[in-house]
């Protein structure tokens, strides 16, 4: 017995991926509403398009033209979600190449532009709201300016989740934005 090596525990082998549970906080946002309202209600829609088209062989002639300003306007409501959350589509790889101090006034340059771009995407959706207000829908006697309304509201709030966007990374020189860039390149030589 005084001769044994005590038993250690036998390390558990490095796996290729890892993977960590995250908390996951559940917001409740005036877009995310308007986003979730609007993609069931067009699932809805979509659904009985497909049911009285091919099941029933007689399709309903509105459900088409809904479905299409439906998309339009959850295109754009989704953009406001996603303008909120900073999930849209980016390539990262300027900033991770250039210095720290670089990199954070490259994406303020970033931030400001894409200021500017919603700001003249709402001023063009009111410019195009005004103007088909005397275009009628195909199937139902109202006015486009309805789909086009839902549209200049997506652009707006884009609009106000950007300004507050650059605002918030002004305020700490956009460190915190770096950061979020910078974190899974760390992360991956860190392991390397």
């Amino acid at each position: 017995m005084q001769g044994e090596a005590p038993i250690s525990a036998v390390p558990e082998p490095k796996r290729l991926i890892e993977v960590a549970d995250q908390d996951y906080i559940i917001e409740h946002h005036f877009e995310d509403w308007l986003a979730f309202v609007l993609f069931w209600a067009l699932a809805g829609i979509v659904f009985l398009q497909f049911f009285t088209r091919y099941v029933l062989n007689d399709s309903l002639a509105w459900t088409e033209e809904i479905a299409r300003y439906g998309l339009m306007a959850l295109t754009f409501l989704g953009g406001a979600v996603v303008t909120r959350r900073n999930t849209h589509i980016a390539v990262a790889l300027l900033p991770n190449l250039l210095p720290a101090g670089y990199a954070r006034a490259l994406i303020a340059v970033v931030d400001v532009v894409t200021l500017g771009f919603l700001g003249l995407l709402a001023y063009f959706s009111v410019l195009i709201l005004e103007r088909m207000q005397y275009q009628r829908m195909t199937v139902f006697d109202l006015p486009m300016s309805l789909v086009y309304g839902a549209v200049a509201v997506g652009c707006f709030l884009m609009l106000g989740r950007q300004a507050l966007k650059v605002w918030r990374n002004a305020r700490d020189g956009w460190h915190s934005a770096y950061a979020l860039i910078a974190a899974p390149l760390e992360t991956a030589n860190a392991s390397s």
